[in-house]
């Protein structure tokens, strides 16, 4: 049998790929490569730089719960402390040296007479692990939007995954195709420097204050004090779970989502002067349908002179703006995409990944509905592990996320390394009893109410299905320490 240059692969060496590295080491498990497309850690905050960009969920739980930072400077830390963040990670647990930067990963193929994984790369080489673990992440490659004619813009184009810093948005007529997150975040960052702001809104988000605010010296001591930090890390926490896992998770029992509609309301009647203008920002679906905005001048800003909100569809794009069904055409210097990225797609992995018998992980998906063991595993995918898998996360921070799922996969390497095992798979029937819990459960969910139809969120895949884990951070955290290992077959 042949041996495989190292014993895991981690492809990205953004946060999920930085705790996986972590979990590996501290199990005595140091044989692994990380491989990144990127020329830094730090995935989504490195290649995210837009203006404005920042956390929606509160410093205190966007991090890991072993490593808590005493340097964040607000409640809603901005990107380049994420940055940072990441970069002091890799330092102190001694990882740079294990990640192999500016590669990318194109294809995986599983090697079943070896029982060992066959990356390829862009360099053109081939690396073979013994363990694969996928924690690219979904937030990373830019989705482009299905627009006629986009390509052909004879002006400045940028997608917020791409922000080109060396451009100057002074004094430009700028067309912003979106109203997602991150448009929520930059919108108001660009308006007050540009000549004129075109925003083209095809449905409209839930938008809510949120409490960011400098956080004073004082504030950051007792995070360095005993204790303090997990003070703060348990308010924080009960804060977001109360926010997203039992609201929107539970909704069947606990309809707190009603109560926020009236908020949300509230605060739009409280921002937005024109009656008109207020009516075109308003959902018509529930929230909770999709992800909804967190800032405390995203709305306001459509007061401004200078911005204008188009609700008419895009009929295409030309060299010299955008032209929309009610025959205006509105011209543009810059086109910004904030189109986000194909987070619940089979294929919205950056990489091909091929298991036993040829068959690709996006036709199992697309044969079968997305699906995972935990949110980790796949029937037919020996070795191979995700961290951002479907069914997987609940809502909460992805940091939970992480170490929930890297709990997980490093238990089932312990008992292929205490068996001496060259494949662990998991077994159809585990796969398919999760599965049928997930279904069983997902009526609680808030996703099924019916004005959802109208939310066109990235939650839903192309089968209809939420493929979202309907469950609290602290059950996913302790079923991945209790989960039988006999769910796996260890052979080899």
């Amino acid at each position: 049998m042949t041996a495989p240059d190292y014993r895991t692969v981690v492809v990205g060496a953004g946060f999920s790929g930085i705790g996986t590295a972590i979990e590996l080491d501290r199990a005595g498990m140091g044989d692994y490569l990380i491989i990144e497309a990127g020329a830094e850690a730090g995935g989504t905050w490195y290649w995210n730089t837009y203006p404005g960009i920042g956390v929606d969920i509160p410093s205190y739980s966007y991090q890991f719960s072993f490593e808590q930072s005493p340097h964040w400077s607000r409640t809603y830390a901005p990107g380049r402390e994420l940055k940072a963040y990441a970069d002091h990670c890799v330092e102190k647990y001694g990882i740079r040296d294990k990640i192999r930067f500016d590669t990318e990963v194109t294809g995986a193929a599983f090697d079943e007479q070896d029982n060992l994984w066959r990356l390829s790369t862009d360099a053109g080489d081939t690396v073979t692990a013994r363990f694969l673990v996928n924690a690219a992440g979904v937030l990373n490659v830019p989705k482009p939007p299905d627009i006629d004619g986009v390509d052909s813009f004879a002006g400045l184009t940028l997608h917020t995954a791409r922000w080109d810093h060396s451009q100057d948005l002074t004094g430009k007529r700028v067309a912003i195709i979106g109203t997602g997150a991150s448009a929520v975040q930059v919108i108001p960052e660009i308006a007050p420097a540009v000549e004129r702001l075109t925003v083209f809104q095809r449905t409209p988000i839930w938008c809510f204050p949120k409490f960011d605010v400098p956080l004073p010296p004082p504030v950051r001591g007792l995070m360095r004090l005993p204790g303090g930090s997990a003070v703060q890390r348990l308010l924080s926490q009960a804060f977001v779970e109360v926010t997203f896992p039992i609201s929107a998770q539970y909704h069947g029992v606990f309809p707190l989502a009603h109560r926020a509609e009236k908020v949300g309301r509230a605060y739009l009647r409280k921002q937005v002067k024109d009656p008109v203008l207020r009516e075109k920002l308003t959902p018509q679906y529930a929230v909770g349908c999709k992800r909804p905005g967190f800032h405390n001048s995203y709305l306001s800003t459509y007061n401004r002179d200078n911005v204008r909100l188009v609700t008419d569809p895009i009929a295409k794009v030309t060299p010299s703006g955008v032209a929309t069904t009610d025959g205006e055409h509105h011209d543009a210097d810059v086109l910004i995409l904030a189109t986000g990225f194909r987070v619940m797609d089979v294929d919205s992995g950056t990489f091909a990944i091929t298991g036993t018998g040829g068959r690709s992980l996006a036709d199992f998906w697309s044969e079968h509905r997305m699906q995972a063991y935990e949110g980790v595993s796949v029937p037919g995918f020996p070795n191979f592990f995700n961290i951002c898998g479907p069914y997987g996360y609940v809502g909460s921070s992805f940091f939970a996320l992480i170490e929930t799922q890297t709990r997980h996969i490093v238990r089932c390497l312990r008992r292929a390394r205490d068996e001496q095992a060259s494949r662990v798979e998991v077994t159809q029937e585990a796969n398919d009893r999760y599965f049928a819990e997930m279904m069983r459960k997902r009526h609680r969910q808030i996703f099924w109410q019916d004005s959802c139809q109208k939310a066109n969120s990235y939650y839903f895949d192309k089968n209809g299905d939420v493929p979202l884990r309907p469950a609290t951070t602290l059950e996913a955290s302790w079923r991945s320490r209790r989960f039988p290992l006999d769910d796996y077959a260890f052979s080899g």
